[in-house]
């Protein structure tokens, strides 16, 4: 079966090295939270532990972990690292959203 999302090559080189800055394996949160100029926001955290309804995909290596809820929003997504002159962020590309803010943070369905 495959995985309701994927990481980007430059995504997975990019969670390998940050995960190397820390001091216990962690799993990479990508949640979706209401709110923003769009309706619906996405979410990234490291963290230590996961939770009982929380699906964990792993792409080379790379844990991530999803609430099922969330999860209902980010099926078919990739999750990008993208590296500008102006910065440098996690970049979701979703095919299910029909509109998005100028950020990309905020998205509707």
């Amino acid at each position: 079966m495959s995985n309701p999302l994927t990481l980007s090559s430059s995504a997975v080189a990019r969670l390998k090295f940050l995960e190397t800055q820390r001091a216990h394996p962690c799993f990479f949160r990508i949640r979706v939270d209401s709110g923003g100029c769009s309706g619906l926001q996405y979410a990234f955290s490291f963290e230590s532990e996961k939770n009982p309804e929380d699906v964990v995909i792993t792409q080379e290596g790379v844990r991530l972990v999803v609430d099922d809820v969330s999860l209902t929003f980010l099926q078919g997504v990739e999750v990008d690292f993208v590296e500008e002159l102006m910065g440098h962020y996690f970049q979701i590309k979703n095919p299910n959203s029909k509109t998005a803010c100028g950020c990309g943070n905020s998205f509707s369905i």
